[in-house]
């Protein structure tokens, strides 16, 4: 909680003002034992009726006046809790957005999803509360005591004896849900985990008529939640009781003892009796809003720590640089250079050994490979996604680290493996790229893609909605999508991650013949697992775990690489590879 106190430092008059009117009316509370006891003492003993209606109206005053200063405090404790969340939500986001491939994959959609939503609500409720109550609480407990001091001091111990009970109450409790409340937002990201992947994967589960298995799956998972949330439950439902339990019999010693001594005539009033159970009452009550209070920080403690968790990771892919470099690249010099470069992902072997080639401008390079031998992790090294682990990747004559991202990435476009289209219209997510593609432009590269058939049928054409994550095309009209959004870009480089796998053969061919033809100085690279893709390639490089097996053209590894010639003959006749 201390660690995001920086994001209330444009809210530091509502947190100071706040708790100042929350004090004003808790001495307007503590006030009217006195004049209760008053009224009793002197207007009912004496039947001074205009005492007590003038004091009666004294009383109204005060109540009316804490009502004030108490909406005075929740209006400035909903403002700064509102702005912190906001706040920390926007900054979380942004710091998340910041972060490499490689942290993302530690910390986990479904983890930040939580964090975001459920651990920042819970700071920014325990924000609003600790304005409101934090500093009222405790100086009611301590006003109630030294108001029952100089009332009568020996009738005062019963007062701190209750406190010392109720405050060892508190600690224990709190320091035995602290752990558990932790434990808790882990097992709610699990319960995220399985959800997400339900819903994601919802045809996958019902193809293979696995609802009852993974419904067993989120029960054991919900079952697990809740017998955590049980565990918890009975620590905090001691408070009441023992807090209750505790004011009940100081009071019943109150009373006793007060009342031995009003009959012993020994300067104790009947109005002090009362006004003394006043201020325990006043007691109880604070205490049992301290112990939800207790609770409330708690719970907030532990999504603070899981949201500072976020914060204190760094991005291990970070910018030298946030300014333009200039490039002074020649025809002669290579458009994208791997040099003996290597990668780990984390400290396991390397996924990538000693690759080196050049790519030359305007060139269409194939990759292809078995599956797991490197391809994609090979071209997440040109935009910079992942830091080589020795070695260097350059584009234009420059290493990739020396660029800012936005130069680096901005002369790319990249069509992921998995087709994401966002939620808004066809038109909005062509302009991904290039927010100023004209319509003519838009359908221009969708025709390149083999997209513009179907579109253009569509009933509002460009304007057409497109669902989260594009869920009403088919999965080849997502893949034709996401290509012609990648052109649209106008990249110097396209990067085609296996974008063709749901294309069937004739849609492959026309599409690689329209990309030839429409793309003359644009690089383009393309990871397929078909040979047919990249057979006319003027560069092929062949992985195999993560080696480089071959480069060069379908004829020349045809006949040297066995890797290459392995995986022709697995999809086509030597026959047809050879033609």
């Amino acid at each position: 909680m201390i660690r995001l106190r920086r994001f209330l430092k444009d809210y530091k008059k509502e947190c100071i003002i706040g708790p100042i009117c929350k004090l004003i009316e808790a001495v307007l509370e503590l006030l009217v034992p006195l004049v209760m006891a008053k009224i009793i003492d002197v207007g009912v003993k004496n039947g001074d009726s205009d005492y007590v209606v003038k004091m009666g109206w004294l009383m109204v005053l005060l109540a009316v006046l804490g009502l004030s200063f108490a909406l005075v405090c929740q209006y400035l404790a909903s403002k700064a809790s509102q702005g912190f969340g906001t706040k920390v939500r926007s900054a979380l986001f942004k710091h998340i957005n910041s972060l490499s491939h490689a942290e993302l994959d530690k910390l986990g959609t479904p983890s930040l999803i939580t964090r975001m939503t459920n651990d920042i609500n819970q700071v920014q409720q325990s924000v609003a509360m600790s304005i409101r109550l934090l500093t009222r609480a405790p100086f009611i407990v301590a006003g109630a005591l030294v108001m029952a001091m100089t009332i009568n001091l020996k009738m005062s111990v019963i007062f701190f004896i209750s406190a010392l009970l109720i405050a060892l109450t508190l600690y224990f409790v709190m320091s035995k849900s602290i752990p558990i409340f932790t434990a808790m937002q882990k097992k709610l990201d699990k319960i995220g985990l399985i959800s997400r992947e339900n819903l994601s994967g919802n045809r996958v589960i019902r193809a293979f008529s696995k609802q009852k298995s993974e419904k067993e799956r989120i029960d054991f998972a919900t079952e697990d939640l809740a017998k955590t949330s049980i565990r918890v439950s009975r620590l905090s439902a001691l408070l009441s009781p023992v807090t209750y339990a505790v004011t009940d019999l100081a009071i019943v010693a109150i009373v006793w003892f007060g009342a031995v001594n009003v009959n012993s005539g020994s300067g104790m009033l009947s109005g002090d009796i009362i006004a003394l159970v006043n201020y325990m009452t006043q007691i109880l009550l604070a205490m049992i809003v301290v112990a939800n209070l207790v609770i409330l920080l708690t719970k907030a403690s532990a999504s603070a720590k899981r949201i500072d968790d976020v914060f204190k990771t760094h991005p291990s892919v970070v910018e030298k640089n946030h300014d333009n470099i200039k490039t002074f690249a020649d025809t002669n010099t290579p458009k994208i250079k791997f040099d003996n470069v290597c990668f780990t992902y984390g400290d396991g072997a390397d996924e990538l050994s000693d690759i080196s080639f050049e790519i030359k401008r305007g060139q269409t390079v194939g990759i292809i490979g078995g599956t797991g031998s490197g391809k994609s992790t090979l071209i997440g090294l040109i935009p910079r996604f992942y830091d080589v682990k020795s070695g260097s990747v350059s584009v234009d004559g420059v290493d990739v680290k020396e660029y800012p991202f936005l130069q680096l990435r901005g002369q790319m476009g990249i069509v992921p493996q998995q087709s994401v289209l966002f939620s808004g219209t066809v038109r909005d997510n062509m302009k991904w790229g290039n927010k100023n593609a004209t319509d003519e432009e838009i359908i221009n590269v969708l025709k390149i893609a083999q997209a513009y058939d179907f579109v253009s049928k569509l009933p509002k054409g460009l304007d057409s909605y497109v669902e989260q994550g594009g869920k009403n095309f088919s999965g080849g009209q997502k893949q034709r999508l996401c290509i012609a959004r990648g052109i649209a870009a106008k990249p110097k480089i396209l990067i085609l991650d296996d974008s063709f796998s749901a294309l069937d053969f004739a849609t492959d061919a026309a599409l690689r013949k329209a990309l030839k033809e429409s793309t003359e100085n644009m690089t383009v690279i393309i990871v397929t697992q078909r040979c047919s893709t990249i057979k006319n390639a003027d560069l092929i490089l062949v992985l195999d775990d993560g080696e480089l097996a071959g480069q060069g053209t379908h004829d020349e590894l045809f006949e040297n690489c066995e890797t290459y010639r392995e995986i022709c003959l697995s999809q086509l006749s030597e026959t047809e590879a050879k033609r």
